[in-house]
Parts: C-alpha cells; sequence; structure tokens
C-alpha cells in the first residue's frame, strides 16, 4: 500500500468506530462529519495528501527496502547526517502545513516508532519473540502508514496503587494473564492526544521499580484503535464552530485529548513487544534514545510555530502603524527565540552521532537544550501577542456581525488606516485565538508539559549534558594551576 492520501486516512477513520465518549454520551456515525473532529481531520487528510503530491514525493517519501514503494520519511532508520537532514525537510514541510499547532502530526508517532525498533535487540535476549513482534510491527506502520497514537502516563492516582496495593485491588495498568493466545490487560492512561483520529495506539507504561522478570504491571503492546475493552474519554472541545474567520486556529488545528481506558483487553500475542522484565523496559527507553529522535520533529515544529508567531505580531505592530521601541524589543524577543531554535537545530544535526545500532541520532544535548528553553519562552510569546494586540481582543465582532445591519457601523468605525475593519477583526480574532482563547490555553499548558514537568525535563538535562563534566574539570584544572 505504501504512502496513503487524504482520502484514504477519512476512510479509514471513519470504518473503525472505536468506542469513544464525548460530553457523556457515545459518539456516533463518522467522525469526520463531527464538529469537534472535522477541522483536525482535514487538515491531517492534507498532510497526506501532501506527501503524494507531484511537487512534494521526492523530499517527503523514500522507497521501502521491502516493498520498493514509497513510503513516509519520517519512518526512515537514519544512518547518515544527509538522511536526518532529509527527514527534517520532510518534517518542516509538514509543520509549515499545520504551522506547528499539531503536537501529534503522524511524524512524531512514526519517528517514535522508529526509534523504539532500532533498539529493539535490546529485547531478544530475554525474548527474541517480543523483539521480532516490535520489528513487523513498524514494518507493518511503514508499509500502511499507520496513523499512530500513544498512551505512556497513568492517571497520577493510579501510579502509586501498583506498590501500595495487592495486585487484585491494584488500579494501576496491569496484566491480568499471558498465555499463548497473547495477554489480557486492564488500566487508564492519561492524556492520549489524537487516538480518535488514529488508526492504531501504542501503550508502554513507564516501568514500576519491580526488577524481578514477571513484573504484571511492566509491558508494551499495539492494537488497532477499535479493539474490544478500549474506551476512549474526550475532554471538552475547544471548537466553538466552523468559521475560519471567527476561530482560525481552533477550526483547523484542534487536536483532541483522551483518557484511555482498557478494561479486560486481549493483546494479540504478534502485538506484544514487552512483558514482565521492567529492567529491558527500562533499557529500550534509554537505548532507543526516543527523546533525541522525537524532538528532532519537534523543534521542527518549534521553529514553524515561533514563526507564525513573529507574523502574527508584526502584523499587529503594522496595524496600528506604531513600531514603537517597546513593540521593538517584543518582537525582538520572538526574533531571538526563533534563531535560538533555528541554531539548535543545525547544531543538533551536525553533531549528531551514530548510536551502539548503527543509527544516527540527533545531538542528545542540543535536543534536551530545546526541551528545556521553549517551554519557557512559549508562555512569553503568548504574553507578547496579548500585550501588542490590548484591548482589541477584549470585544471582537464575528463574521456574522458583518453580514447584517451592523456591518456599515463595523466597517466605519472598526477601519484602522488603510486596512478595513474585515481585516482588522480578522487579525484580532487570530490574536485572540493564538493568546486568550481556550484553543490558546490548551496549547500553552500543553507545551509546558509536552516532555514532562519542569522539573523533569531540567534534571533530564542535567544529568545528561555531557558538557557539564568538561566544564566541572575546567575549572578543577584551573585551580590546581
Amino acid at each position: 500500500m505504501a504512502i496513503k492520501d487524504g482520502e484514504q486516512y477519512l476512510r479509514s477513520i471513519n470504518q473503525l468506530k472505536p468506542s469513544v465518549i464525548f460530553k457523556g454520551e457515545p459518539l456516533t456515525g463518522d467522525i469526520s462529519e463531527h464538529f469537534a473532529f472535522r477541522g483536525l481531520l482535514s487538515t491531517q487528510a492534507s498532510l497526506y495528501d501532501m506527501q503524494g503530491q507531484e511537487e512534494y514525493i521526492d523530499s517527503m517519501t523514500y522507497l521501502s527496502p521491502h516493498s520498493s514503494e514509497p513510503v513516509g520519511l519520517s519512518f526512515i532508520l537514519p544512518k547518515t547526517k544527509k538522511d536526518l537532514k532529509r527527514r527534517r525537510a520532510m518534517m518542516s514541510l509538514w509543520a509549515s502545513r499545520h504551522y506547528g499547532f499539531l503536537g501529534r502530526s503522524p511524524d512524531y508517532m512514526n519517528i517514535a516508532l522508529m526509534a523504539y525498533v532500532s533498539a529493539a535487540d535490546v529485547i531478544s535476549p530475554s525474548n527474541p519473540e517480543h523483539a521480532e513482534n516490535l520489528k513487523n510491527y513498524y514494518m507493518y506502520c511503514r508499509e500502511h502508514d499507520i496513523t499512530l497514537s500513544h498512551a505512556f502516563i497513568q492517571p497520577a492516582g493510579t501510579r502509586l496503587s501498583a506498590l501500595t496495593d495487592s495486585f487484585e485491588d491494584s488500579i494501576a495498568a496491569k496484566v491480568h494473564e499471558y498465555n499463548q493466545d497473547g495477554m489480557i490487560v486492564s488500566g487508564a492512561f492519561f492524556l492520549a492526544t489524537q487516538a480518535a483520529t488514529s488508526e492504531e495506539i501504542l501503550i508502554y507504561p513507564p516501568p514500576t521499580l519491580q526488577l524481578d522478570e514477571h513484573n504484571p504491571f511492566t509491558f508494551a503492546f499495539a492494537i488497532p484503535i477499535n479493539t474490544p475493552g478500549v474506551t476512549l474519554v474526550c475532554r471538552e472541545s475547544y471548537v466553538h464552530g466552523d468559521s475560519t474567520y471567527d476561530y482560525p486556529l481552533s477550526s483547523r488545528f484542534e487536536e483532541m485529548d483522551t483518557l484511555v481506558i482498557c478494561d479486560q483487553v486481549q493483546v494479540p500475542r504478534d502485538r506484544i513487544f514487552l512483558y514482565g522484565n521492567a529492567s529491558v523496559a527500562h533499557e529500550l527507553a534509554q537505548e532507543s534514545q526516543f527523546h533525541a529522535q522525537v524532538s528532532h520533529q519537534t523543534l521542527c515544529r518549534y521553529i514553524a510555530k515561533t514563526e507564525f508567531f513573529l507574523g502574527t505580531a508584526e502584523n499587529l505592530a503594522k496595524l496600528v502603524d506604531l513600531h514603537s521601541d517597546t513593540m521593538n524589543e517584543q518582537i525582538s524577543e520572538i526574533i531571538v527565540a526563533l534563531e535560538i531554535l533555528k541554531s539548535l537545530l543545525v547544531q543538533a544535526e551536525e553533531k549528531a552521532k551514530k548510536n551502539k545500532w548503527g543509527v544516527m541520532v540527533p545531538d542528545k544535548g542540543t535536543m534536551l537544550v530545546t526541551n528545556t528553553y521553549f517551554p519557557k519562552i512559549y508562555p512569553r510569546m503568548v504574553e507578547i501577542i496579548q500585550q501588542l494586540a490590548s484591548s482589541r481582543i477584549v470585544m471582537i465582532p464575528s463574521e456574522k456581525d458583518l453580514q447584517n445591519d451592523a456591518s456599515y457601523d463595523l466597517n466605519k468605525y472598526l477601519k484602522i488606516s488603510d486596512t478595513e475593519a474585515f481585516d482588522v477583526i480578522a487579525l484580532n480574532r487570530l490574536a485572540w485565538e493564538l493568546s486568550s482563547s481556550s484553543f490558546a490555553g490548551r496549547q500553552v499548558q500543553y507545551e509546558r508539559f509536552f516532555f514532562g514537568s519542569r522539573q523533569n525535563v531540567i534534571n533530564r538535562l542535567y544529568q545528561g549534558y555531557s558538557g557539564l563534566r568538561d566544564s566541572s574539570e575546567l575549572i578543577s584544572r584551573f585551580l590546581e594551576s
């Protein structure tokens, strides 16, 4: 099958009919017609269309080593720096289409799966079958261009249950039974973004501290999103209307987050990648260099998003034709952030090295810096948009106001210099959605915790930054001299 187009994507998503709960009610009918999902699905369909278009296919695909058909470049196992740069060009094309607002565009999980399969041999000594399952699943996803979601984190109240309660009473995610047919799993997983608009889901909770080889709380597997026993509970939608004029961002880029509930889910044997051995689970997470690989995609998204903020900020300043020193300073903050991110991307690729599996990995230290930097600068960019837009985003007319009897007065009084009221309102509505709407609030929180809590991200940087040791030794040598 190789790469799919947007029509094939939408048809697949509509046919799956997973168990989705939205506002307390089961979702029925085609999900692509539901107001909370259709804008996102349309945007994502355009991404799939894009990779098959003549002007993009060479820069967004490569020939499968299995079928010789074109497959998505985000699946590639990069062996050279050139491969990384090719992958970056592809990811940047998609990011430019969604302007960095899709935290879980399909390339993110494609790269995550690639990272895990690159270190599949970590699993082989304890269970060769599981390692082979992971390799086969990667090939299946690549050859069928599967849209994959994931669930890693359990709700806070359930994680401790694995350590404090008996197995029978524990509400932590666990394997009830492991047999020749597969395993039976129950548990809940938090914040599965785009689960309802994906074909499959990878579930891989961080292993508990119990390091024996028969730990029922340690596992990894992937299943179709419509597998019996899987229920997706949606949060409130931030889509408040279909008008791309009134809601230029949420109408296109609102990604639904879900709680994934597994109730006695039967996982087929060939879909099990890990079971029981927490030390192997820890080793796979480390040796796959998951964070460095997916951060390559995330950094491309950060750059596209920052460019969007910069363009919005500049247009807000031009609207009032007043580039004051304060405005210049605020816009310059975004320029500095953008250029730092671009420089980090170059450095990540130039300092990339092959790991023990022969896979080229973007520089880990650079990626850790990126993951610490962007969550700090993002709320500041939001604040800058709020300040530049000022009170104009407090009271904003809608598209329908421009189509009724009030339109004459709106055109008369809301025009600014040579900019017609229609364009003034459009820019103000964009600034509102970018900085002050419920959609904007979710974006801020999402970016803050994209790779975990602030302290976890900082600790990951501190513990993983190789230059720290060199700097410390530099001072020791200086003092000795």
